[in-house]
């Protein structure tokens, strides 16, 4: 069976709107898949400072990370449920990512240019917006960072599911929007 990681990064756990989009997608995504679910709330993440970058540089990694960076290498699939965080993504998302990112590992490069070592062949993000902020928005940087880090580590296409203008809605209008996310989503796993 083909492996996808899912990586959580919905900071307020079960009370997450994001959450609760994710879930169902990732249960369905079961049928076909053995996920690897990571949970950023429960890892214990270092901050890439200066110590860090020069234990890596002389090829001191930590064997946890270096888990993980294995794990983002070998998934099939990857889905990434995070909610917009200050315009962006979770700082803790953005500091996973950045110690999952090891030369030789997650890319390789040449003599000229960065390449790929990852073999997924698809990357889903799920997010929810406060804000009525679009997909690509100059404002909306999480979508952006993750399709060039999908490029340096050679994934394929980044297909990004949100649910946006989340904080200024009624509480009807909030569900209808999880639904129809949900909806979406469950179609997008379909080819997923």
């Amino acid at each position: 069976m083909k492996k996808l990681l899912y990586i959580d990064a919905c900071i307020r756990d079960e009370q997450s709107r994001t959450k609760r989009i994710a879930t169902p997608i990732i249960e369905a995504l079961k049928q076909k898949y053995e996920v690897q679910t990571l949970v950023i709330n429960d890892l214990d993440l270092s901050i890439v400072k200066k110590e860090l970058v020069t234990k890596r540089t002389n090829g001191d990694i930590d064997p946890q990370v270096m888990s993980w960076a294995e794990s983002v290498r070998d998934a099939d699939r990857i889905v990434i449920a995070a909610p917009f965080w200050d315009m962006s993504i979770p700082a803790a998302l953005k500091n996973f990512l950045e110690l999952c990112s090891i030369f030789d590992v997650t890319f390789k490069s040449d003599d000229k240019t960065c390449y790929g070592n990852c073999k997924a062949e698809k990357m889903l993000y799920i997010t929810t917006r406060g804000m009525d902020i679009d997909t690509g928005d100059v404002l909306e940087q999480g979508s952006s960072y993750l399709k060039a880090l999908s490029w340096l580590w050679g994934i394929g296409p980044l297909e990004v599911l949100s649910a946006q203008n989340m904080d200024y809605l009624s509480e009807r209008e909030i569900e209808e929007r999880i639904s129809r996310a949900i909806f979406e989503g469950l179609k997008i796993a379909e080819e997923f």
